[in-house]
């Protein structure tokens, strides 16, 4: 009998004492929008994902007083395009309410933190903690372990991924970890850093005597995100939201926020599923998972997620055949926009160098068709043959009798006329498919 009681006693007494330890695949700790997007984000990724938060729900979006965020309007990628939906939705009988297109988004934040709660609750795969502080990071392996407390009591979580969306980086100065250098506009607007977008805004709260004269590819009021930004470099498997902006929270930054906790989680979610660390990122696999989920790449004004072209102009501007072009709003309130610019015509030199760069042919092809400086239909139409190695005559008879059954083209088929901007887009995505072309996190092409 006194046998039975001891060892009663000593499971009842392990089992006050035994840490509980959490498995997921993928850790969020924050308590703001970028925090909840990349939570949602990875868990609709189809990963297991914990959302860490020290306090209540979104405590700094509890005030009652309207607010209204005047960026993002010709912006709607992603999640914030969802989140926008959502709060019209909520407000659509209020009198006076402006739900038009690209009108400032008016809300109460504590509505607001309401409808981002509705949507993290009916989202599967995602374990909320509130009122949850973490007191220690280590690695674990290639993931992470992170001691939590619950009920006074310390237990543990291990993650294959850890995104810290903190405003302060604690997450990675308690790790030990170093900060990345985050987004530079003076920087991160040069070369082909383009390529490897994970996440658009177009407001920006610069510093003053803030340059922009060593930027290449660039709109004031329009920018991208590249990957390099948000990862740790010596810390694997760990990244970064809000910290990256190096600026004092600003509402205005609410789209570029949720855009940004957005793209870093399908890189997060990347990482986990295929069981590899941020060291080996695939720069097009990821944009796809983000593209899906109808995220931007790059911030164009003019084309709408509900746009049927909008993947394909997306995917061939990330390789750089076709680029933005930045121009005013006429009227006397201009403002800068970037714009792809669907019926222009293709300028040769525009797209021949990426060409070059990618199909080892076009060099050949070049020298030998000699087109004029604007690309024509039947231009295209060569050059596709050429790389696909297809029939011309065969081809070129495909494509005139599916020019507006199939891509629904406006435009009367005719190889002699300047190719368009859009018509380029779509053929060049579906025939050659440039942006399976693979890049590093510089933008370089990889053979």
């Amino acid at each position: 009998m006194v046998k039975k009681l001891l060892l009663l006693f000593l499971l009842i007494n392990a089992s006050f004492t035994y840490a509980e330890t959490i498995k997921t695949d993928v850790l969020v700790i924050g308590n703001g929008v970028s925090a909840v997007s990349a939570a949602i984000q990875s868990s609709r990724s189809k990963l297991k994902t914990v959302l860490l938060v020290k306090g209540k729900w979104l405590e700094d979006m509890q005030g009652k007083t309207m607010q209204y965020v005047v960026s993002g309007t010709e912006l709607p990628t992603g999640f914030w395009g969802e989140f926008r939906k959502e709060v019209r939705r909520f407000y659509k009988d209020t009198p006076r309410y402006d739900t038009s297109y690209n009108a400032s988004l008016g809300f109460e934040p504590f509505v607001a933190a309401s409808i981002l709660k509705k949507i993290a609750d009916s989202t599967k795969n995602l374990t909320i903690k509130l009122n949850t502080p973490y007191t220690a990071i280590k690695k674990d392996g290639t993931g992470w372990e992170v001691a939590i407390i619950v009920n006074g009591k310390t237990n543990y979580i291990k993650t294959k991924t850890l995104i810290d969306a903190t405003e302060t980086a604690e997450v990675v100065n308690k790790s030990g970890a170093t900060m990345p250098a985050g987004y530079d506009i003076r920087n991160d607007h040069k070369g082909d850093l383009y390529r490897t977008s994970i996440a658009v805004g177009d407001f920006m709260d610069t510093p003053p005597n803030y340059g922009y004269k060593d930027v290449d590819y660039f709109l004031r009021n329009g920018y991208y995100i590249p990957m390099r930004d948000v990862v740790v470099n010596d810390a694997d498997n760990l990244f970064v939201t809000d910290m990256i902006f190096h600026v004092k929270p600003n509402l205005q930054y609410l789209p570029a926020q949720m855009a940004l906790g957005q793209g870093v989680a399908t890189m997060a979610a990347y990482c986990a599923f295929f069981k590899t660390t941020s060291k080996n990122l695939k720069v097009r696999v990821i944009q796809g998972e983000l593209l899906d989920f109808k995220g931007y790449l790059l911030p164009f004004n003019d084309i709408d997620v509900a746009d049927k072209n909008f993947r394909a102009i997306q995917q061939v501007t990330a390789t750089g055949l076709l680029k933005g072009i930045s121009k005013l709003t006429k009227g006397i309130d201009s403002v800068p926009q970037f714009l792809f610019m669907p019926d222009a015509p293709v300028n040769t030199d525009e797209i021949k160098p990426v060409f070059t760069e990618i199909y080892s042919r076009a060099f050949i092809w070049f020298n030998n068709t000699k087109p004029a400086a604007q690309f024509t239909v039947g231009n295209l139409l060569s050059f596709i043959s050429e790389i696909t190695l297809s029939d011309p005559q065969s081809f070129q008879s495909t494509i005139q009798k599916e020019w507006k059954t199939k891509y629904k083209f406006t435009s009367e088929f005719d190889i002699n006329r300047p190719i368009t901007r859009r018509e380029f887009a779509v053929l060049a995505n579906q025939f050659l498919n440039p942006f399976a072309r693979t890049v590093d996190l510089n933008g370089r092409m990889v053979n």
